[in-house]
């Protein structure tokens, strides 16, 4: 080939994303606030579009993370380079019906959805072809961008629109392809409501044997936050960890094996089970 034209085709513009579109988002609840302000804080400038009825909602998105608001659903998702659905469960039925009912979707559409418990082949029954649909459970904790997503596809999507799924949640933290199987026990598990819960129950534990509240959830902080990091950071083995922190004969061992009869394995077996039923109980009639 000869060398002026090797140079124009290396010179050549490559193709670009239409400006006009945008990442939008139905639902201006607290997991979109999340996932916006986790966005910003990593960077991510593209164009945010958000769309809910209540109009207080958008002012208070729009005001904390530049993005723009749509009152209409129809022009909301006329917008869409990528649809997230982040609504309630039992609000997503009705959404895609009147998605569809409104003839906003002309061309192909990638769509994800964040509500619990409703599979993939649930969502393409309501609003099939062009959609192409993907599920995604982020933490909360994306906030910080330091979250965790569980990500999983419908057959049908290519690998092109997987990828960007993937890089567009890696913004606010590690992100896990897991079976749509999987997908509640998943949800149950991962949800930083563990850690909350653990860490006001040893708090008020601490308190009620002694410890003055400042110095109970000091305490009760260290014993979950900065022993995980250790495990995290250090590549540890947990069996070993569990050992060395908690010596046979010693307080620490007395504690957790008082623990252990008075069921806490139990406990927390019977909660993800509930957890579980409870994603289960959102597909029915939907």
């Amino acid at each position: 080939m000869p060398r002026a034209r090797e140079e124009a085709r290396s010179t050549r513009p490559k193709p670009r994303r239409d400006q006009t579109k945008a990442t939008v988002f139905l639902g201006g609840g607290r997991i979109t606030s999340a996932l916006i302000a986790g966005l910003r804080l990593s960077g991510y400038n593209r164009r945010i579009v958000v769309h809910d009825r209540n109009p207080e909602k958008l002012r208070a998105l729009r005001r904390e993370f530049r993005v723009d608001v749509a009152e209409d659903l129809k022009s909301a998702v006329g917008q869409a380079e990528m649809l997230i659905v982040a609504v309630r469960p039992a609000s997503v039925a009705a959404l895609l019906e009147e998605i569809r009912s409104s003839g906003a979707i002309s061309g192909p559409v990638l769509a994800v959805s964040l509500a619990a418990g409703i599979p993939i082949k649930n969502l393409r029954a309501r609003l099939g072809a062009p959609v192409r649909w993907a599920r995604a459970m982020p933490s909360p904790v994306c906030r910080i961008a330091r979250g965790l997503t569980a990500l999983a596809f419908d057959r049908q999507v290519p690998q092109g629109d997987r990828v960007r799924v993937r890089e567009f949640f890696a913004r606010v933290g590690p992100v896990l392809s897991v079976p749509e199987s999987r997908f509640d026990i998943f949800t149950a598990t991962f949800s930083p409501s563990h850690g909350y819960h653990a860490l006001a129950v040893l708090a008020n534990a601490a308190e009620r044997a002694g410890l003055n509240p400042g110095e109970a959830l000091t305490a009760a902080a260290h014993a979950l936050a900065d022993g995980i990091l250790y495990w995290r950071e250090g590549g540890e083995d947990l069996a070993d960890l569990q050992l060395e922190a908690a010596t046979p004969g010693g307080t620490a061992a007395a504690t957790i094996a008082a623990m252990e009869k008075a069921g806490y394995a139990r406990a927390v077996a019977r909660g993800l089970q509930a957890g579980a039923e409870q994603g289960r109980r959102n597909v029915r009639g939907r």
